[in-house]
């Protein structure tokens, strides 16, 4: 603690971080249990024959948070692999990611770094459908793309190693980076994937659409089953919620150890304080005592005891014997501190 009771430059500091840390924290733990518990509340529609009689019934013909499970289903075309035959699908994904190390000059080691230099996206329109089909009732997906958790398998992986030459070997010690490869893959939603989709459920003319929610709700396209899927979020939940209350903790043991500290400067001061009132209060009770004359003739040291010590050689009557053997040695007159040599005790009749 600085003078006056106030924290340290430092110590406002880790408070402020530690306060903005667990502000932080706290706002996504907030974040994480509304998107569980909007989940949790989501209606369970299934994809059967009383579907379109749901939506007709309720309000503008639009569920705004449903979840619904079916088998994909491409509409028109569908996407063919460029790597496995006979792999079709409606979402395909294709990536090309740089590999290298490269030289940390703090820690003086070598460190995996990995950057996407391309990536491609295609789509086609696609509907859920009933995993035992026979109803004939398709849910549009309308903006896969926007799905929090789309599930897209990896159905191609290869990783192209980068060919060196010495010079090139001595050209990346240098520069500090080394690079390693090219790892290309392609990644597919294929048709007749099960998918869990949770969003706004909407009857468009004759269209069952599944599409983003207007309420600022995740929208979902998972492999899991709603049941998986709910565990997740709440999983998260628990995480962000632990973190929360670690660092919570953390800045209520600073803000405590200030505040400690605080405290401990005021009582020191209000006891300095009390002594100096007790000290004036002394002093004017010997002011007032017989004139003066009680003050007059009171050991210089105590301020309660009468003179009763001549310190020779300089001859100063300034202490009383209590306050002469008190003295740290070698013993010097309070006056002019001047070595004393010997006592006479003074006899006031």
């Amino acid at each position: 603690m600085e003078g006056g009771g106030r924290p340290s430059a430092a110590q406002a500091v880790l408070l402020g971080a530690s306060t903005a840390i667990t502000a932080l924290l706290y706002s996504v733990y907030r974040q994480k249990a509304r998107v569980a518990r909007g989940l949790e509340g989501a209606r369970k529609v299934r994809l059967d024959g009383d579907l379109r009689a749901v939506l007709l019934e309720a309000p503008g013909r639009c569920v705004p948070y449903a979840v619904i499970e079916g088998v994909v289903q491409s509409v028109k075309e569908t996407l063919s692999s460029q790597f496995v035959e006979n792999c079709k699908g409606v979402v395909q994904r294709l990536t090309l990611q740089e590999h290298k190390m490269v030289w940390n000059r703090t820690t003086h080691l070598w460190n995996d770094y990995e950057k996407i230099i391309h990536q491609r996206t295609n789509t086609t329109p696609f509907d859920l459908v009933p995993a035992e089909g026979g109803a004939g009732v398709t849910v549009r997906v309308m903006k896969p793309l926007d799905a929090a958790e789309l599930s897209l398998e990896t159905v191609y992986e290869k990783f192209h190693p980068s060919v060196q030459s010495f010079t090139d070997v001595i050209g990346h010690y240098i520069s500090g980076e080394r690079p390693k490869g090219i790892q290309e893959t392609e990644q597919m939603l294929k048709v007749g994937t099960a998918l869990t989709g949770v969003g706004e459920l909407v009857l468009d003319n004759a269209t069952i659409k599944l599409q983003p929610p207007k309420q600022g709700m995740p929208y979902y396209l998972s492999s899991l089953d709603f049941e998986s899927l709910l565990q997740k979020q709440e999983s998260s939940v628990r995480f962000w919620k632990i973190l929360t209350l670690v660092f919570g903790f953390a800045t209520c043991a600073v803000l405590f150890f200030l505040l400690r500290k605080q405290y401990r400067h005021h009582r020191e001061r209000q006891h300095l304080r009390q002594m100096q009132e007790e000290f004036r209060q002394a002093q004017e009770r010997l002011m007032n005592a017989e004139g003066g004359e009680t003050l007059k003739n009171a050991c210089v040291v105590c301020l309660s005891s009468t003179k009763s010590c001549v310190f020779l050689e300089c001859g100063h009557v300034c202490s009383c014997h209590e306050c002469y053997q008190a003295l740290p040695k070698p013993k010097k007159c309070p006056i002019c501190r001047q070595g004393i040599t010997r006592v006479v005790s003074l006899y006031n009749s």
